[in-house]
């Protein structure tokens, strides 16, 4: 009998043919692969969706996503029937094979390769070219909705007389449709060229006529397009040189029309303009005449034109005409430039007003007296204590205080706050769940006076420990949403999360609805995909209640509900009605104001702080504007993440129009409550834009400003070597003429090129004040010494040379903190702490103030000259500057404030002596029977007490040695 496998009667083996049940698993897993690729691609879009909707915010994520599907709908449509429709026609007007000549013969095997695709040749074409194009014009979602929904001006530019939305508003989406009718035109062209080309349209080896009249006529008309497009953008080109850039040696980046623009090029594209529609025309009329003699003549007169016209034209003018005289000639467009710009940056109502620098007070003990009340002296520099916070409040690893710190009123007084964030870098063991469940928010808002410190030189907290006890009202402490929280959380469900240690570990569990559920496991496979992190979709740590808390930051929370918004680089924090709220400053901008010079938001708010400094960003980066408005105060709750955007300015008409496009997402401005406008201030971004402005604009005169003569800079910061820009401070202060303190932000500008005292400048930025908002500018008279010089001075006293060697030999650090400047009395008073950290210390301590008073009346050799003195405290460092022996500020009666800079002892400085003993005795024996008994926690709590009650001891007993102290 044969063998079954090897007989011709046998079975075959087939190969090179799978089996049907190979063939279903190979469909199953290219469908399951096209399903995962799908649901990759969907969880994105989910995830977005469920957070947009978990903020509150909804409708902005739909209006963008329905605005951009719209524009990539209509677009692509548009683009894909203009492409594909002239293909078609092309093929259409074909001519018969008969007249093929011998190089279109050649192509016949191309065309025979098409013939069965064709269709589908011409789908792909078009397919792709609407993706691009829908894809590209989806990215101009913010152009249209501005343009839908833009809301007048109500300010005429001073060349057209056209309201300046036109400007911001339309003439941009114009532009964009300009420029989609262009790629239309020439990728139309290019493919009906091609088509008759392929199909015998087009000749070009063949003898004979080059292409046929049918061919002719349709090229013609798509070039006639195309010129018809450019007189539009000739037209256009008029207004453009409105907000056209240019640089122009008298103001740098120059925005607006010069007199060559008004007197050359505006002409030159009105005629322009009129060639290119008499070209057009002469390119529609070959579909009558069947000849491109006209339309090629009257293009290449075109092209003439251009040149002669558009560009030879106005070099002669600005040779020959502007050059000799440019002064005489730009004046007129200069003070049109002069006017836009302070209107667009609202500096228009800031006047320079003349300070003498010198003294209108004769007698040292009434400088003495007035010097008390002219500030409160801020000693507390947020931009050095930083470490200081962090290691007496910091209490564990996992806690962080930002590296710059924020300075705030609370009962009225100057305050630097830092909020107790969590750093997960510091958790004792990492892994995900330690990350992510168990280690989720920080705690405790941390407050210490500006204005004072003890006797060791440590800030004087009002708000300290775990949790937090001290001035505040009792207010929820935990810090879910900060700055430094960058890592997605869950929280709410199975897995407890560590609140706290101190005495005890205390657990919590997250009970807001912040966040988006992780209930459904839909969800949670979406978030695994979305996070890269498939633990989420099968981690028994996920149950019910379980909650994901992401996009933690202030910055970015506020970025993503209103993403026409530009943030400020610097929130801050503040304790409103129970809770930790963070503000942040929104701008409003446009590069479309006519005449108003540009500025880049990234290089002009930039300073000593923001170099190097992530926590402390530029604000927009590089982005160009030449309009800008705090127009919205935003807040981003610590504890449950609710974001809450406030209209503060009510005449913006920027923030008009997008409050019509997004509507019931900003709030009116009547509902910011009390409480919380008492922490609001002038932002230090927009202050920066402003004084970087001012340092040229500050002059009104056109013949002035053209010369520079007067033109200033903003100084380095002298306690810093990066030569970077000195960053505005805050403090609390009088201008000349008014009667008490305003919480203001100050800045000082030198001449060009000179280290001297050019102005001073300060706004008020009480939100609660009448005059929040308004500059206040000094420009000083005579030769007062600047930062740099003060600081040079006091580096060269030989008791800051004693000092620093003292320090040195001790293997300390020397810190100088920021240099405070206040008009005084009709000079100039600078106050500087200076800190040192020793090399086994892990933070700085204040040990010593600079102080210098500088009038230009008196001659030299009075001890009021340009005096500066380095002493203990500030007290000390005011009487040595004035030479007043005795204190000038008598005792604080009961229930009064103390004067700024000045330190009250208490009723008995004994009796406060004998109880920091005491205290610190008990501390001692309680540290000890901790010791003996393990409990470290309680070890740790008892030093704490005890390094306080030593400092109230030596604090105590310092003021015992002061004469008229008390006690």
């Amino acid at each position: 009998m044969p063998d079954r496998g090897q007989g011709p009667s046998g079975p075959r083996m087939r190969v090179g043919r799978p089996s049907r049940r190979a063939r279903t698993l190979l469909m199953t897993l290219g469908v399951l692969a096209v399903l995962a690729m799908a649901f990759v691609m969907f969880a994105g879009f989910w995830t977005d969706w469920l957070w947009y909707r978990s903020v509150e915010y909804s409708s902005v994520f739909t209006t963008t996503l329905w605005t951009k599907i719209g524009l990539f709908l209509v677009f692509g449509l548009l683009m894909g029937i203009a492409v594909g429709f002239n293909v078609w026609l092309a093929y259409r007007l074909r001519p018969p094979l008969s007249a093929m000549s011998l190089e279109q013969q050649s192509l016949d095997r191309y065309r025979m390769g098409l013939a069965p695709f064709k269709k589908w040749v011409l789908l792909a074409v078009t397919a792709l070219v609407a993706l691009i194009a829908g894809a590209s014009a989806s990215g101009q979602w913010r152009t249209w909705l501005m343009w839908v929904n833009g809301v007048k001006f109500g300010q005429k530019d001073p060349q057209f007389g056209l309201d300046v939305s036109f400007y911001a508003f339309d003439l941009p989406w114009y532009r964009f449709l300009l420029g989609f009718g262009f790629a239309a035109a020439v990728l139309s062209l290019v493919a009906a060229a091609l088509t008759h080309y392929l199909y015998g349209g087009l000749r070009i080896t063949s003898p004979g006529a080059r292409a046929t009249a049918a061919a002719t006529g349709h090229l013609s008309v798509l070039l006639g397009l195309f010129v018809a497009l450019k007189a539009v953008a000739y037209w256009l080109d008029r207004y453009g040189l409105a907000v056209k850039s240019s640089d122009f040696k008298a103001t740098g980046n120059w925005t607006g029309l010069r007199y060559v623009d008004a007197n050359a090029y505006l002409p030159a594209k009105t005629i322009l303009f009129c060639i290119a529609v008499i070209c057009a025309l002469l390119f529609f009329a070959t579909l009558w005449r069947r000849t491109w003699q006209l339309p090629v003549i009257g293009f290449g007169l075109m092209v003439l034109s251009a040149i002669l016209i558009g560009g030879l034209y106005p070099a002669i003018v600005q040779k020959f005409q502007v050059q000799p005289n440019e002064q005489a000639k730009e004046a007129p467009y200069i003070q049109k430039n002069i006017d836009a710009t302070r209107k667009a940056y609202a500096i228009d109502g800031t006047k320079a007003e003349n300070y003498s620098g010198k003294s209108t007070v004769k007698a040292k003990d009434k400088l003495r007296t007035d010097a008390d009340t002219a500030a409160s002296y801020r000693l507390l520099d947020p931009n050095i204590v930083s470490p200081t916070f962090q290691q007496l409040e910091q209490k564990r690893k996992y806690y962080q205080f930002p590296t710059t710190l924020d300075v705030d009123r609370y009962a009225g007084k100057d305050t630097v706050v830092g909020l107790r964030e969590l750093n997960i870098r510091g958790i004792p063991k990492r892994n995900w769940i330690n990350d992510h469940f168990t280690y989720t928010h920080g705690y405790g808002a941390i407050l210490a006076s500006g204005t004072q410190t003890d006797a060791n030189g440590s800030p004087v907290f009002t708000e300290s420990g775990l949790p937090t006890t001290g001035s505040l009202p009792t207010y929820q402490q935990r810090i879910y949403y900060g700055e430094k929280t960058d890592q997605y959380s869950i929280v709410g469900g199975p897995q407890k999360e560590l609140d706290y240690e101190e005495n005890g570990e205390k657990t919590t569990s997250y009970k807001e609805k912040s966040g988006v559920s992780l209930s459904s496991t839909f969800n949670r496979a979406a978030y695994a995909v979305a996070f890269s992190e498939p633990q989420i979709l099968y981690s028994g740590a996920i149950g019910e209640g379980s909650r994901i808390l992401y996009n933690r930051t202030p910055k970015e929370r506020v970025e993503a509900v209103a993403p026409w918004l530009t943030i400020d680089g610097d929130a801050y924090p503040a304790v409103v009605d129970g809770r930790i709220q963070w503000i942040v400053d929104a701008y409003t901008t446009t590069n479309g104001y006519p005449y108003a010079s540009r500025t880049t938001l990234g290089d002009t708010t930039a300073d000593s702080l923001t170099v190097g400094n992530q926590q402390r960003t530029v604000v927009a980066q590089q982005n160009q504007v030449n309009y800008i408005r705090n127009s919205v105060k935003a807040t981003v709750d610590a504890y449950d993440g609710t974001v809450k955007l406030y209209e503060w300015d009510t005449q913006d008409p920027v923030l008009k129009t997008w409050m019509k496009a997004f509507p019931d997402t900003v709030k009116p401005k009547s509902e910011i409550k009390g409480d919380l406008l008492a922490h609001l201030r002038y932002p230090q971004d927009m202050f920066k834009v402003q004084r970087e402005l001012l340092t040229r604009y500050h002059v009104t005169d056109p013949a002035q400003f053209y010369s520079g003569s007067d033109a200033w800079q903003v100084p380095d910061d002298p306690t810093n070597k990066d030569g970077n820009a000195v960053p505005p401070y805050y403090l609390s202060m009088k201008m000349p003429g008014d009667t008490a303190q305003r919480f203001s932000l100050t800045t000082t500008f030198t001449p060009n090129g000179r280290p001297n005292l050019g102005a001073f400048m300060a706004v008020d930025a009480d939100a609660t004040s009448k005059e929040y908002g308004r500059l206040r500018l000094l420009r000083v008279t005579s030769d007062v010494p600047g930062p740099a010089q003060v600081q040079s001075k006091l580096n060269g006293l030989p008791s800051v040379a004693t000092f620093v060697r003292d320090m040195k030999g001790a293997d300390s650090d020397i810190q100088y903190g920021n240099l405070l400047t206040v008009p005084l009395d009709g000079g100039f008073l600078y106050v500087e702490p200076v800190y040192a950290q020793g090399r086994n210390a892990l933070y700085p301590l204040l040990k010593k103030v600079a102080v210098s008073y500088v009038d230009a009346d008196q001659p030299d050799g009075d001890t009021t000259k340009d005096t500066t003195v380095f002493e203990d405290t500030l007290t000390e460092a005011l009487n040595a500057v004035f030479g007043v022996e005795a204190p000038s500020q008598p005792p604080t009666p009961p229930g009064t404030t103390q004067p700024p800079g000045t330190t009250q002892p208490p009723a008995s400085n004994d009796a406060a002596l004998k109880q920091a003993i005491a205290d610190a005795q008990k501390a001692y024996d309680e540290g000890q029977a901790a010791l003996q008994k393990s409990d470290w926690n309680a070890y740790g709590k008892a030093q704490e007490d005890l390094q306080k009650a030593l400092q109230r001891a030596a604090e105590a007993g310092a003021k015992l040695k002061t004469p008229g102290s008390g006690g």
